[in-house]
């Protein structure tokens, strides 16, 4: 019973043709199952007694077991692909990136391998299927908490001095929680440019963010660092000018911007071509126009709302309220579990355990739940979500690092470092009272040494870093690794010798006998 795949509730219903005394032929002709298959299944119900209408019909589970039992019994031959001999090498190649094509050259050219390449795509499928989904967690912003930065490749614009073409480049700061954005053509991407945008930025929204998410360009930071990256001069100072913190992030991580990303790329695919400019200031005069009028007034992939409506609110709409007596009426649908540990259903989206992903799901809903289903088996309950755009989401759900990560906000930091010590506090304190970065990775580093060190000696590097007034998550972990934290003082020490100090040495002798 191989071949197609069935699901229990068409095995059910064959199985309860062939109690009304169909056979396999009528049931063949009705479009169920195969006369072969039909035959085969027909042969285990007799074993199972599963025929007998004096019985009801076994649960699912029961079902799927003994049907599983009998593909593996009849299973008679194994084929092994003819790129076993190679799997290592495979293995290797594959996991660093290397594309299928270029893998079935090499094996012939440097192996002797007579294989078709359909045999190593087949061999390489397999491979990504045994290979778990990366998952992540999606980021949520309250109103005017934070807007993202980017820049993006622009379209060639005639200089207004040459007249030659010239390379552009387009400025995108999208608020993350409107999705609303500031669009801007430049010539360069120098430090100046980089706060003049941020100026007419601000300008354009009418106020300012309490925090700005930028990717490490040179013009914005100088160090780029997981824990402690270094800004520019210049832009701490606007920063600082303005009131809102600069949020970097992490190395050759986009996503965690990933709405700048894909407003960049809105902009590129949906104003850039079929256009044309004179100058730049005609450029930007009808990109600001286009803002206004499409892009603003869209129906946001995400929020399935107009960005521009949502900036201007001050408050969402409410639901509207369930009936008194809803129906129980459920419905099903075959769902796709994506890579945030949600599926979508209706333009509203819900969680499911992050083992889930890349699987398929059974979706049933009634007007007050929905619930998941991995074959027979509930995984997920929600309430049914009356609006387009909404989102519910269990935190048990979410990969155990990235709940973690959330999960350890400024005051969690702050609790555990007054467990650890005064000077840990003072420190943690130091480092969430900067003026320009937002340093929440740097307090967690910090707090993270406990485990490899301890409270004692987190507390006794803490002293010191503030005592040398270097409060940083570097100097901390320096301080440990080279044992610092457990050397004594030295002026303390030279402070101690001087108190004891009575002038008269074992060994001295006075000048008129040293001289002598």
């Amino acid at each position: 019973m191989a071949n197609r795949r069935f699901e229990m509730f068409e095995y059910r219903q064959v199985l309860v043709r062939m109690r009304l005394g169909d056979s396999n032929r009528q049931i063949a002709k009705a479009g169920l199952m195969g006369r072969r298959k039909a035959e085969a299944l027909r042969q285990l119900a007799q074993t199972k007694g599963w025929l007998n209408k004096d019985f009801p019909l076994p649960e699912d589970a029961t079902l799927a077991e003994a049907i599983q039992a009998e593909v593996s019994s009849s299973s008679t031959s194994l084929i092994t692909s003819s790129v076993e001999p190679f799997r290592e090498q495979v293995e290797a190649w594959w996991t660093a990136g290397i594309q299928g094509t270029t893998i079935h050259k090499a094996l012939r050219r440097n192996h002797g391998y007579t294989g078709s390449y359909s045999s190593v795509r087949r061999f390489i499928q397999a491979l990504s299927a045994n290979t778990p989904a990366q998952a992540t967690v999606i980021l949520d912003f309250a109103p005017g908490e934070a807007a993202q930065v980017d820049f993006g490749a622009g379209p060639l614009l005639p200089d207004t001095r040459t007249g030659e073409l010239k390379k552009t480049w387009v400025f995108v700061m999208t608020l993350c929680h409107s999705r609303h954005q500031y669009a801007e053509l430049i010539w360069h991407q120098d430090v100046a440019t980089w706060l003049a945008c941020h100026r007419r930025a601000f300008e354009w929204f009418g106020g300012v963010p309490r925090r700005v998410i930028i990717d490490n360009v040179k013009c914005a930071v100088t160090r780029a660092c997981y824990r402690d990256p270094e800004v520019q001069r210049a832009y701490a100072e606007c920063a600082e000018g303005y009131g809102f913190k600069i949020d970097p992030c992490p190395p050759y991580d986009p996503q965690k911007k990933g709405r700048v990303e894909s407003g960049v790329k809105y902009i590129k695919r949906a104003f850039f071509p079929l256009r044309e400019w004179r100058t730049m200031d005609d450029a930007n005069a009808q990109l600001r126009q286009w803002v206004l009028e499409e892009a603003g007034n869209r129906i946001h992939g995400s929020t399935r709302q107009q960005p521009l409506a949502m900036f201007e609110q001050t408050e969402k709409a409410l639901l509207q309220p369930l009936p008194d007596v809803p129906p129980v009426l459920a419905t099903w649908a075959k769902v796709k579990v994506h890579r945030d540990a949600h599926v979508q259903y209706q333009h509203c989206l819900y969680s499911v355990p992050f083992s889930q992903v890349g699987k398929s799901l059974w979706l049933k809903t009634t007007d007050t739940t929905v619930q998941l289903y991995d074959e027979h088996t509930m995984i997920a309950t929600h309430p049914r979500l009356q609006g387009r755009g909404l989102r519910s989401t269990v935190d048990d759900h979410m990969p155990p690092e990235a709940l973690a990560y959330k999960l350890r906000d400024p005051q969690w930091c702050l609790r555990v470092a007054e467990r650890v010590g005064p000077d840990c506090l003072a420190l943690i304190q130091r480092l969430f009272a900067d003026k320009v970065l937002v340093n929440l990775r740097a307090v967690q580093g910090v707090l993270g040494l406990r485990k490899k060190y301890g409270d004692a000696r987190l507390e006794a590097a803490c002293h010191r870093a503030l005592a040398y007034d270097n409060p940083r998550y570097r100097t901390v972990k320096t301080i440990l690794e080279k044992g610092l934290d457990q050397q004594t003082d030295p002026q303390a020490v030279f402070d101690a010798l001087c108190e004891t100090y009575t002038g008269q040495g074992r060994f001295s002798r006075d000048t008129r006998t040293l001289l002598n």
